[in-house]
């Protein structure tokens, strides 16, 4: 028997289940974080941890080269699956810029962000700094003066290589940091799954192989922050770190975009 009073039916109500997206101060929030993580790993291992023990029996616990290279390539994986979501997990201002060149990223943001790195960096190396004044043996003291893990050449070199092998490095290495990079997180050629993970082995590669050589930059931020404690040779060294990395990075961008990502003619 039918209801003499049918109710009307209810129109369902459609449910938004699009994310907003991040706000420019999440963004920035995100990217300092990132920096921090990244500067953190790389720094604390190098004087923590890299030559732990030497000229003592304990010296086979150092993790050397080896262990500063993983830590900075695991900072970065977890970082860009952390962060990268939010802003984009550049986390360098050279990576920022060669983005930027390759037309992955607006011109206009790329202040902001790098304003935040340097921020994230040198907030890093502050908190090593901290918790150097309560190491044994004037820790702090012998560490700014062995130059705080800055980059450098000749006497901040770790094998003593002059400033031509810090330029090539710097512009060579960041260059093809940059392209891999841009290839694994192409919008339709990349895999977003694993571009992480293939980016933080990448840095760890780039390491293994040039860290005698100038303790490895291919940042600029991870270069501020630590000659910002690394005494007067490693700030009039700085130049160098800021200068050639932002070079070998807008190569990057404007060659990829003209190789790899020009329009097809008929």
């Amino acid at each position: 028997m039918s209801d003499p009073r049918p109710e009307k039916p209810i129109e369902p109500t459609p449910l938004e289940h699009t994310p907003s997206a991040p706000s420019t101060g999440a963004t920035l929030v995100a990217e300092a974080f990132g920096t921090f993580l990244l500067v953190l790993g790389v720094v604390s291992t190098a004087l923590f941890a890299a030559g732990f023990g030497e000229g003592t029996d304990a010296a086979n616990k150092g993790v050397g080269f080896l262990g500063v290279s993983l830590a900075v390539g695991l900072t970065v994986v977890a970082g860009a699956y952390a962060f990268g979501p939010i802003s984009g997990g550049h986390f360098n201002p050279a990576v920022t810029l060669g983005l930027a060149a390759a037309g992955r990223f607006p011109w206009s943001k790329s202040i902001g962000y790098i304003i935040a790195q340097i921020i994230g960096g040198a907030v890093a190396t502050t908190l090593v700094v901290l918790i150097g004044l309560y190491g044994p043996d004037n820790w702090l003291g012998n560490a700014q003066d062995g130059g705080f893990a800055s980059n450098g050449w000749d006497s901040l070199s770790p094998a003593g290589f002059g400033i031509g092998g810090a330029i090539v490095v710097e512009i060579l290495f960041t260059a093809l940091f940059v392209v891999v990079i841009l290839g694994v997180t192409h919008p339709t050629r990349g895999n977003p799954a694993f571009a992480g993970l293939i980016i933080g082995l990448t840095l760890t590669l780039i390491h293994l192989g040039t860290i005698p050589i100038d303790n490895t930059s291919v940042n600029p931020a991870r270069s501020i922050a630590t000659a910002i404690y690394g005494g007067p040779e490693a700030v009039l060294q700085l130049w160098v770190f800021i200068v050639f990395p932002i070079v070998g990075a807008l190569i990057a961008g404007f060659a990829y975009r003209a190789l790899f990502d020009s329009a097809k003619k008929d």
